[in-house]
């Protein structure tokens, strides 16, 4: 399953037929977001996976993750009318060969890619909450003033 709203064999048939996607799958040249294949494919800038892929998605790992850990199921957690006891699976990976310059040609490749806005970048998943915390462990975490005097009259 491609990872973006439409696979680029997708975008390709709309675009050679010259017919509008359904629903808006990425962005032209000028940053706007469009239904025109065609303008998609010349951006590269295709939107991430969502609509009936991220609900297919959604339910694999329902699934998935309820059958691992036994847990309950999102209909169970639903009736339930609370966000309890939701079943969560981690999954550990080792791998002793992995090349780091696979890795980091991947996350090159990956910020490659043009901003959508001038002057940014682009950062890969994760990447600025690694910075935050990162900078948090350094400097310490910050707190809104008005709310660390609520906590300490607790």
């Amino acid at each position: 399953m491609a990872i973006s709203q439409f696979s680029y064999g997708k975008l390709n048939t709309y675009a050679t037929r010259q017919e509008p996607l359904p629903v808006p799958g990425g962005y032209d040249q000028d940053g706007k977001l469009t239904t025109n294949a065609a303008d998609i494919l010349a951006s590269e800038r295709a939107l991430p996976i969502g609509f009936w892929k991220g609900s297919g998605l959604s339910l694999v790992l329902d699934v998935l993750l309820t059958a691992l850990s036994g847990g309950r199921s999102t209909a169970a957690i639903t009736r339930s009318g609370t966000e309890a006891g939701v079943s969560q699976c981690f999954i550990a990976l080792h791998q002793p060969n992995m090349h780091a310059s696979l890795i980091e040609e991947i996350i090159s490749y990956t910020k490659s890619g043009a901003p959508s806005e001038t002057g940014e970048q682009v950062y890969y998943p994760g990447e600025q909450s690694y910075a935050t915390r990162q900078d948090n462990l350094k400097h310490g975490i910050p707190v809104e003033e008005d709310i660390w005097q609520q906590v300490q009259q607790m």
